[in-house]
């Protein structure tokens, strides 16, 4: 067996206490424990994880382990899902027993694949995975190239309907929260229209559009996207300006800037967007004293997000205290910066967690640090948080408080497809602009130890975008 299978069956089977699949592969990775590029590691097995239902009634129905006692079944799905999930439908590894043992049973397999499509009347099982686990297909209008009258005209074969509940093959929902932003039957084929390939649509999710719409910036704002790739939230938060030179977008990982800036040049937005490849903690706040509002979305555990892949991880959805602890130090850390600006009147956090250490608590964390009350911080008021969207923060977090429902007024959550989507949480902070601290403006951070937080938050976000749809493409 070649390396990277032999390497890539060790991860078929979840580990909690080490966390993700994506920290894990590059965990043992970095500690020399696999040879083989854990890129290449990473994909197989996250995509095996993503079609194992499949392979496993096809390897079933075909009788393959039945009659190949020396297969494993780990080694068989590895095996049979490169044989026919994989682009290039072969097994990479040359002229050994296993592949042998595997492809003289190619015509059979081959055969249940496509008994097994003709079943679930689909041509890819990506339509059975997107139904599964998308409740609705969110996009979009990028009203930076188009209006939503224009893409209602293009969808008029879609009959409108006024609830997320009414939503089936052939119905389109415009959202009562998000402008712009609509609903579909994950069947919908919306990703092979012109609409999507000129990026006059952008498939979001409708949680992932929160931030952009609770900072609501206006036509003289300058704002800053701190985590920005893949760019989905930073170009809709460029359909709110539309001014040249109004977003500074930062991305830290090279490869990723890289897929920022094709999607802010898609979107149509290179003009408003400046993308800066560098570590937004290490900014320096008085270079930016034109920025009067930030959206911190920076890595989490990513427990909100659904999926085959990701629930094979995750099966109970826990997630260990210290890696939560790591997570929300960073967490902590990063807003903590964004709120040192001179100038900024807003700032939204916001996570695809669960978790009330993610969210609540360094929310709870921040307003008792007294460089953040010094500077005049505070939770906004729900009427500047989406006010009709009904599910409000954990209130028992902040019992602390003399205020709870308020504060957890201010922060705005949506469970995992109850809420038509993905886990999310998102909060407003405001300054308060008639404190006289707020002349102390250059704040700085202090110093906290969060190496390690960061190292795995970068890798948690790769998860997440891998296995949600925070980056879908323009072919």
């Amino acid at each position: 067996m070649s390396n990277l299978y032999k390497e890539a069956e060790r991860f078929l089977t979840p580990n909690q206490k080490e966390g993700s699949l994506q920290t894990r592969v590059f965990n043992a990775a970095r500690n020399k424990q696999i040879k083989t590029d854990p890129k290449h590691v990473y994909a197989l097995v996250s995509s095996t994880l993503k079609y194992k239902p499949f392979i496993l009634d096809i390897i079933k129905k075909a009788k393959l382990l039945k009659e190949e006692k020396q297969i494993r079944e780990t080694q068989a799905l590895l095996l049979v899902h490169d044989l026919l999930f994989s682009r290039s439908g072969r097994i990479q590894m040359g002229k050994t027993p296993l592949k042998d043992s595997v492809l003289k049973h190619k015509t059979r397999l081959s055969a249940e694949l496509t008994k097994l499509k003709l079943k679930h009347k689909v041509r890819s099982f990506d339509e059975l995975i997107e139904e599964d686990d998308t409740p609705v297909r969110w996009f979009r209008a990028n009203t930076i190239k188009t209006t939503k009258e224009k893409v209602l005209s293009e969808l008029e074969h879609l009959e409108e309907v006024d609830s997320i509940k009414k939503i089936q093959p052939g119905t389109i929902y415009h959202d009562e929260f998000i402008p712009n932003l609509f609903g579909i039957h994950p069947k919908e084929k919306i990703t092979t229209t012109k609409l999507y390939e000129k990026g006059h649509i952008i498939i979001q999710d409708r949680a992932s559009c929160f931030p952009a719409h609770i900072l609501n910036p206006g036509p003289d704002d300058y704002v800053i996207d701190s985590c920005a790739a893949p760019g989905n939230k930073t170009t809709h938060l460029a359909s709110y300006i539309q001014r040249d030179g109004s977003i500074n977008a930062f991305e830290r990982d090279v490869r990723r800037s890289k897929i920022l800036d094709k999607m802010v040049t898609t979107a149509g937005a290179s003009k408003i967007v400046k993308i800066n490849t560098g570590d937004f903690t290490q900014s320096k706040p008085s270079d930016f004293e034109d920025v009067t509002g930030l959206v911190v979305d920076p890595s989490c555990s990513g427990s909100g997000i659904f999926g085959r892949a990701h629930e094979e991880e995750n099966p109970e959805g826990s997630y260990s205290d210290e890696r939560l602890q790591k997570l929300s130090s960073f967490q902590f850390s990063i807003v903590k910066h964004a709120l040192s600006f001179p100038n900024a009147k807003k700032v939204v956090y916001s996570t695809c967690s669960i978790h009330a250490q993610e969210n609540e608590r360094v929310v709870i964390d921040l307003l008792n640090d007294s460089q953040v009350k010094n500077a005049g911080w505070k939770v906004a008021n729900r009427s500047r948080v989406i006010p009709m969207w009904p599910r409000r923060g954990l209130v028992e977090e902040f019992q602390s408080f003399p205020n709870p429902e308020q504060l957890a007024g201010g922060c705005i959550r949506s469970i995992p497809k109850v809420d038509g989507g993905i886990g999310f949480f998102a909060v407003l902070f405001e300054r308060d602009v008639g404190s006289e601290l707020e002349k102390a403006k250059d704040v700085k951070v202090e110093d906290i130890e969060v190496e390690d937080a960061e190292e795995e938050g970068e890798q948690d976000q790769e998860d997440q975008e891998s296995e949600y749809e925070e980056w879908n493409g323009f072919d």
